[in-house]
C-alpha cells in the first residue's frame, strides 16, 4: 500500500475511534482512493473501518458503489452502511438496501477506482470471470448496462453446466418422472421433446437442434422464466451455443455465447458487452410450454424425454431445486419492484413480445377464463391456459373468437370443433392458426424489464 496511507492509517488506528470526529481533510489522490477501497474489501477490520472514515471525510459520493459492493463482503459492523447512509442521505442497512438505492439512481457516477475493485475482487472468486469482464469488456462505453448493477449470483462460470445435446429416452423409459412433475414441452416440425425443470433447474440451460433448427432454452430461476431461443442468426456461419456467466443484472441471469464471450440479458436475448455489443442481434423467441408430464405424455405419447443420465452429479429428484426460493415470496437478489397494484412480485404471469407491443396475463386470470380472446398491439390472439399446470398457449386468431369444450385440447370456433396442436389451432375445414410464442414469467421480471412498454390484461379488456 501506499506509505502515505499506511502513516495515516497506524496513526489512525492508534488515536481515533469511529466515534471521534473527523480524522481531518485529507486530499486522496485516484491511486490511494484505490488503495482505501481495496482495503475495505479485503484487509482487517481494524483497518477498514479506518479506510471508510478517511473516505467519509472526502465527502464525495463517487465512493458510493464501491462502499456498496463492499458491503456484500464486508458485513461484519455498521460502519460501511453508516457512511454510505451519510453520503446519499437514505437509510441503508446493508448491502441490498444499497443496490436498491443504486438502481434507483442511474445518476450517480462511481469513482474510477471502482471498477478495478469489482474485477480484482470477481477474479479472486474465479479467475474465468474475466473473459466476460477482463480487459476492455468493463469500461462504460463497452457495456450496455451498468457495471455497478452487475452481481455475482453465487456460482463460477461451470457450477450450472448447460446440456448440450443431451440423452433422450422415450417416454416409457422415462419412469424416473411423477405425473405432476412439470416438464417444458417443445415441439419444432414434429420433433416433439419433453425437459424437466426438476433437471433444468440445476443447469438453466440447454442447447439442441430439435426439428432441424438449434435452439437454446435460458431458464432462469430466480425470475421464473424459461425462454425458447432460436439459435442461428442470418449471416453467421454457426448457431450460438449459450451458458450461464455466473452474473445477474437485476435478479436476472446473464448469460455468454461460447464464441465471443459476450454477456447477453436472458430475458431479452440481446448481448450487453463483448464483441457482439450494438450487433443489433436479438434471438428470435420459440414457443415453449409448461405442463405436467401426465398432461404431455398423453397428447404427446410419441414425446421423448430428458434422461436422468446427464453426465452431472445433482439430486434430480422432484422438488429438490431451488425448493425454498420457490416457496418464498421473497426474491434472493435486490432488484426494484416497481408495481405490485394488480399482482404480487412473484405471481405468475404469461407474457408475448410482439412488433412494437408487448402484454402480460396473469396465470390467476385462466381460473375463471381457460379461453381467452385478446389482442396484443394489432394483433388479435386466442390464449388457453391452466394455472394448475403452470400452462399457457397463444395462437394469432385473426377475426376468430373461441371457446372451451369439455376436452383439453379441444375448442369451439367458427365451423365447429378446433384442435389445439402445439404449432397450429387447427379448424375443422383444414385451417391453420400459427402458435404465438411467449412464456411464462415472474411478474417482477416481467414489469422489471417491460414496464411501462408493457400492457396488463385485467379481465375488463376482453375482445
Amino acid at each position: 500500500m501506499i506509505p502515505r496511507i499506511l502513516t495515516a492509517l497506524s496513526a489512525a488506528v492508534a488515536t481515533i475511534s469511529l466515534s471521534s470526529g473527523p480524522i481531518g481533510a485529507m486530499d486522496l489522490d485516484d491511486r490511494e482512493i484505490r488503495a482505501l477501497t481495496h482495503l475495505i474489501v479485503l484487509g482487517p477490520t481494524e483497518e477498514k473501518d479506518v479506510a471508510v472514515k478517511m473516505l467519509l471525510d472526502r465527502g464525495k459520493a463517487d465512493i458510493v458503489p464501491s462502499l456498496i459492493f463492499a458491503m456484500r463482503y464486508r458485513r461484519d459492523n455498521q460502519v460501511i452502511p453508516d457512511a454510505v447512509s451519510s453520503l446519499t442521505g437514505a437509510k441503508i442497512t446493508g448491502w441490498k438496501s444499497g443496490m436498491l438505492w443504486q438502481e434507483a439512481h442511474p445518476e450517480a457516477k462511481s469513482h474510477s477506482s471502482y471498477r478495478a475493485l469489482k474485477l480484482d475482487v470477481f477474479k479472486k472468486i474465479d479467475p474465468e470471470f474475466m473473459r466476460f469482464l477482463g480487459g476492455e469488456r468493463s469500461m462504460p462505453e463497452n457495456l450496455k448496462i451498468r457495471l455497478e448493477e452487475i452481481a455475482w449470483g453465487g456460482v463460477k462460470v461451470e457450477d450450472l453446466p448447460p446440456l448440450d445435446n443431451p440423452k433422450l429416452v422415450s417416454a416409457k423409459e422415462a419412469d424416473y418422472l411423477l405425473p405432476d412433475d412439470l416438464v417444458f414441452g417443445v415441439s419444432i416440425n414434429g420433433d416433439t421433446r419433453a425437459y424437466p425443470l426438476r433437471i433444468m433447474g440445476w443447469h438453466e440451460m440447454f442447447n439442441e437442434t430439435i426439428g432441424g433448427v438449434p435452439v437454446a432454452l435460458a431458464y432462469c430461476t430466480l425470475c421464473g422464466a424459461g425462454i425458447l431461443f432460436e439459435t442461428q442468426i442470418e449471416g453467421r456461419d454457426k448457431p450460438f451455443v449459450l451458458g450461464s456467466s455466473g452474473f445477474l443484472y437485476r435478479s436476472n441471469k446473464l448469460m455468454y455465447d461460447r464464441q465471443t464471450d459476450s454477456l447477453w440479458n436472458q430475458f431479452t436475448g440481446e448481448p450487453v458487452s463483448g464483441p457482439l455489443l450494438n450487433s443489433g442481434i436479438a434471438l428470435k423467441i420459440r414457443p415453449v410450454v409448461i405442463t405436467s408430464w401426465a398432461k404431455w405424455r398423453a397428447q404427446h405419447p410419441d414425446t421423448k424425454a430428458l434422461s436422468l443420465e446427464t453426465g452431472h452429479d445433482r439430486n434430480y429428484d422432484s422438488g429438490a431445486v431451488y425448493r425454498q426460493y420457490f416457496a418464498s415470496p421473497k426474491l434472493m437478489f435486490p432488484t426494484i419492484v416497481r408495481n405490485e397494484d394488480h399482482l404480487k412480485r412473484k405471481d405468475y404471469i404469461f407474457g408475448i413480445r410482439d412488433v412494437g407491443a408487448a402484454k402480460a396475463w396473469p396465470l390467476g386470470a385462466f381460473e375463471k377464463e381457460p379461453v381467452i380472446n385478446d389482442a396484443v398491439g394489432a394483433r388479435n390472439i386466442v390464449l388457453v391456459g391452466d394455472p394448475a399446470t403452470r400452462s399457457v398457449r397463444a395462437y394469432a386468431r385473426g377475426e376468430y373468437s373461441f371457446r372451451k369444450t369439455e376436452r383439453e385440447n379441444q375448442l369451439v370456433g367458427a365451423g365447429g370443433t378446433w384442435t389445439v396442436d402445439e404449432a397450429f389451432l387447427m379448424g375443422p375445414n383444414g385451417e391453420r392458426l400459427p402458435r404465438v410464442a411467449g412464456h411464462i414469467s415472474y411478474w417482477f421480471a416481467w414489469d422489471g424489464y417491460l414496464g411501462v412498454s408493457s400492457e396488463l390484461y385485467t379481465g375488463s379488456d376482453r375482445s
